[in-house]
């Protein structure tokens, strides 16, 4: 999922190879630790802050929860949660405010399951305040939400569990124009399959942080971050995290790529292995 309708093109043989070239353009930097490490987390910017939303307690309960990072003053404030508490939930801002479609809660009763639902919400960040919306018209979650000339479009999701099975992580990218409201072919696929990651966009280029894969032998997170440049339909490598995570929370602030908190390890073995760490990658101005 990526906050960006770009064109991409495939990239195979030695091409390939070249377009994975690494890049030092910048480094990782330490923050602040994040206060409540959750897996599941969600990244939003709105008016030069970070928000962290969401995030997952056992058995996939929703943690709901709401922070926010002041940069300036590298700190963390706890805020009210979410007004209903849910998990791959759909994030965008537009004029300041930040705006939340669909994801997963815990069932009334049963066992335990992602029950999707079509809840919109605006959240305030001056007030520290939730308002409901029109509802979507179909019930959905870990979808993707991007703002382009005053609209708000929520892309894909699942109407039951998102779960990844073995070896089902995927690369493709999906390219869609709004103006002529058409879906291209698809493009260049990412260089790393993997499924919980955390995307923004910098200076035109789509960057990539972290994720997941499942195979009989392992269940892994990542380090890796990624970019695509679509002024030349490329793919590159920058430094790696020094931490690796899935379900990580990342947004774009002036220069920084923030990448907070998520799983060190992927899901389903158990065991408690979420990471308070908060880091940021400083693009070379």
């Amino acid at each position: 999922m990526f906050n960006s309708t770009k064109r991409l093109v495939k990239l195979v043989g030695c091409a390939w190879a070249a377009a994975l070239a690494v890049h030092a353009q910048g480094k990782w930097v330490d923050l602040a630790p994040f206060p409540e490490p959750k897996e599941e987390v969600m990244g939003e910017a709105a008016n030069g802050k970070l928000y962290v939303f969401a995030g997952l307690i056992p058995l996939w309960h929703p943690a709901g929860l709401v922070y926010e990072y002041d940069p300036a003053q590298n700190a963390w404030t706890k805020k009210k949660p979410m007004a209903l508490p849910s998990h791959h939930v759909a994030f965008c801002e537009h004029d300041g405010k930040i705006y939340a479609f669909g994801g997963f809660v815990y069932p009334d009763s049963g066992p335990a399951a992602w029950v999707p639902i079509n809840n919109t919400w605006e959240y305030d960040p001056g007030k520290d305040s939730w308002k409901a919306l029109a509802p979507m018209p179909t019930k959905r979650g870990a979808a993707e939400a991007v703002e382009v000339n005053d609209k708000i479009y929520v892309i894909g999701g699942r109407v039951g569990a998102a779960f990844i099975g073995l070896a089902s992580d995927i690369s493709l990218v999906e390219v869609y124009d709004p103006a002529a409201d058409q879906w291209g072919p698809p493009g260049a696929r990412m260089p790393t399959a993997r499924s919980a990651v955390a995307s923004a966009v910098y200076n035109g280029r789509i960057y990539i942080a972290g994720g997941e894969w499942q195979d009989p032998v392992v269940q892994t997170a990542f380090r890796v971050f990624e970019a695509y440049d679509p002024a030349t339909n490329t793919w590159s490598t920058l430094s790696p995290m020094a931490t690796p995570r899935h379900g990580v929370a990342g947004a774009v602030i002036g220069n920084r790529f923030y990448a907070v908190s998520g799983d060190v390890q992927s899901s389903g073995t158990g065991v408690a292995v979420s990471t308070p760490a908060a880091t940021a990658f400083e693009f070379t101005k």
